[in-house]
């Protein structure tokens, strides 16, 4: 059997014609070429076995290393899929969890804050490591101080922040937002300490393209749902 004639029959009973190369090609979608590949791979590696010389077949390495490519590509597919779906499903928890946060109050990094209704306002201070003494001020938007609150010396971990509403002269602040700055003392040196605030989600930006979702903080803009500390 001529080269020529084994590859006309190879191409016969794979169901291509030499027309079907060089011709237009016929339009498949992803699936049906994934499927088509697999197949045609068979098939070829078929004939291939058939259609060798006897007096130099094909190397039992070169063999298994066709395989081995094939099946590597082939669970390369099929792995990219599979992350796709679990990237879409986590996409859509994390939007329904954003959106079930709107109307509610959560804990994030940040120094402006609002008062409850009776006036008393309530934070965190995460602290990286134990201080000799800690100091937090409260100002309203202008800068203008309203209390200091000397917490004195605190351990490491989260220090919970009250306040009642009360100016340092003990009158009634005015209404805020107001803003949280807070500072440690360690060996004589003083140093600003980052401050978790409570703040109400007003809406939700559900982004696109695979976008996270976001969260619209009053106050604070946009925040991700990573950025959620506590949930009130």
């Amino acid at each position: 059997m001529s080269a020529v004639s084994s590859f006309d029959d190879t191409l016969s009973k794979l169901g291509i014609g030499r027309q079907g190369i060089a011709g237009t090609p016929k339009l498949q979608t992803a699936t049906e070429a994934n499927m088509l590949g697999q197949e045609a791979f068979l098939k070829l590696m078929t004939e291939q076995l058939k259609n060798q010389d006897p007096f130099e077949p094909v190397k039992n390495e070169n063999m298994v290393a066709q395989m081995a490519q094939f099946s590597s590509v082939t669970g390369i597919s099929e792995m990219s899929k599979t992350l796709k779906s679990v990237a879409d499903q986590l996409g859509g928890a994390n939007a329904s969890q954003a959106v079930s946060y709107v109307g509610r109050a959560v804990l994030v990094d940040g120094d402006t804050a609002y008062a409850a209704q009776d006036g008393s306002l309530s934070a965190v201070l995460p602290l990286a490591e134990g201080a000799d003494e800690v100091t937090v001020q409260i100002s309203d938007q202008a800068g203008n101080l309203l209390r200091t609150i000397n917490m004195g010396a605190q351990p490491k971990g989260d220090l919970e922040i009250s306040w009642d509403g009360k100016t340092d002269n003990g009158g009634a602040a005015p209404a805020g937002p107001y803003k949280i700055t807070a500072s440690a003392l360690r060996n004589g040196t003083r140093v600003a300490s980052p401050v978790a605030v409570w703040a109400p989600v007003t809406s939700v930006s559900l982004g696109s393209n695979g976008e996270a979702p976001m969260l619209n903080l009053a106050g604070l803009g946009s925040k991700p749902l990573t950025a959620v500390r506590q949930v009130g």
